[in-house]
This record gives C-alpha cells, structure tokens and sequence, in this order.
C-alpha cells in the first residue's frame, strides 16, 4: 500500500491536492486495519451515537426487549432507557471497559442475573435502574459495583433478606436511601414508605425470628395438647381392662371356697 500511495505521488506531479483524494480514500478502504477499527467502533443498529466527551450511545424509547448486541467497546455512556427489557443477563455488558455512565431506567426490569454488571466495576460511575420493577437486590449481580445509583420508584419488598442485603452492597451509600419500602413483611411492619437504610431501629429479621418463635410455641402446644389426649385416652381405654381384672382377681378366692367345701361334703358322704 505505500508502494501505491508513492506511485500517486509520482503521476499526480504538480497535480492539485484535490485530486489526489478519490485515492487515499481507497487505500483506507482497501487497508487491512479498516475493518478491525470499523467493528470497535460502528453504532448499534436503530441507535444514536454521538462522539462528544467520548462515545455516546443512545438507543433510548426503541421498545428494546434485550440488551442490543454489537455495543462499540469504547463506550463511555449507554442509554437504554424507556424500553421493554424485563431482566439483565450474565455479562451483558461484559467487553465495555471504559463505560461510566449506564441508564436503564423506566423498563419492565424485575430480574438482574448474577454477573450481569461485571466488569463494569473499575469504570462505571453512575447506574440508573428507576422506573422499573426491582422488588430485591443481589449482590452477586451488582458484582461490586461502587457507583452512585438511582434505585427510586421501583416496588421494594422490604424483609429480612434485603435488610440483610444493603451491608454487603458497595454502592455509594446515598444511593441506597432510594430503596422506599413498597410491600413489608411480616405485613403489620410499619416501614411503608419509609427508605429502608433510614430505620435503623427496626430489625425485620428480630421480627421475623419473633413472629417464626410464636408460631414455634403454638405448633409445640398443639404437639403437648395431642400427646395428652392421647394419654388421656390410653389410661381410661384401660382403666376398663384394669377393673375386670380386679373383679376377676377378686373372685378367685371365693370360687376357691366353694370348691374345697364341695370336697369336705363328698368326703363326708
């Protein structure tokens, strides 16, 4: 190829630059790297891509039910908001070292699968998963994640499990103010609402471990309540036995008497 550029050179002689145009347009087609920086870098189908401050890649409001293929590594930003996308997979955004920014927010989401955002740890500064459908959170899906997140307007069914949960998150703590409980259990809990990292004074396992010990005490006593019974029931069951036995046991004797008086009266006659 540079045999060819030095040939252009040489035949276009005082030629105007101009014209040497239509060829270098050609080798950059024709060279070998072209296609290798095309892949790395060409827009996702039916989505906006735009290069200021990095690469930006908006497929926002596209009724997407999955997360698109062929997202150009050097991402920086990702829009996938106002979509259909009801869970993330394993991996999903796996090869995307340099992205920072990553809107899902007001999908159908409801499920994030173990791994979904790794890899995504050393570069991702923000996450927007409101607007959807998130109940709980696993951190094994976040995978360390260190971000600042908005986890508001989704239906969080605050319990012992996600209580249990937020230590063990890496998320900017002032992300998780937005877990507002929607549903609680036991039912009688008093966080609707409520943030759930804001109440701190109510322990939900403590009050499932009260609730789980009450239902433990009232299953003994229907256990105790039925052994009883059931002696209850032997011991008169048999106390009938025991009272012919008794009667039986007190006749001997008599029927003893009358024998031996029949012998005297034979012996006798």
């Amino acid at each position: 190829m540079p045999e060819a550029s030095g040939w252009l050179l040489r035949r276009s002689g005082a030629s105007p630059a101009w014209l040497l145009l239509p060829g270098l347009v050609l080798m950059a087609v024709c060279s070998p790297h072209a296609g290798t920086v095309a892949a790395g870098t060409a827009c996702v189908p039916r989505c906006y891509c735009s290069e200021s401050e990095g690469k930006t890649v908006r497929c926002s409001h596209l009724r997407l039910t999955s997360v698109p293929a062929g997202i150009p590594n050097d991402t920086r930003r990702l829009y996938l908001d106002y979509n259909q996308l009801a869970s993330v997979p394993a991996d999903a955004f796996l090869g995307l070292p340099l992205l920072a920014e990553l809107d899902l927010s007001h999908n159908h989401l409801s499920t994030l699968e173990p791994a979904a955002f790794r890899g995504l740890a050393p570069s991702l500064k923000f996450l927007d998963l409101s607007h959807n459908r998130l109940v709980t959170l696993d951190p094994e899906a976040l995978g360390g994640l260190t971000a600042r997140s908005n986890l508001t307007s989704n239906p969080w069914h605050c319990d012992c499990a996600l209580q249990s949960t937020l230590p063990r998150l890496d998320l900017e703590p002032v992300s998780l103010t937005g877990i507002v409980c929607h549903t609680a259990e036991p039912n009688d809990t008093d966080v609707r609402g409520q943030a759930l990292l804001l109440t701190k004074d109510l322990d939900l396992c403590v009050v499932l471990k009260k609730t789980t010990d009450v239902a433990m005490l009232v299953t003994m006593f229907a256990w105790f309540a039925m052994v009883i019974s059931y002696l209850v029931y032997y011991v008169r069951a048999n106390q009938e036995d025991a009272r012919r036995h008794l009667e039986y046991l007190k006749s001997l004797p008599s029927r003893q008497g009358k024998s031996e008086e029949s012998s005297t009266i034979s012996t006798v006659v």
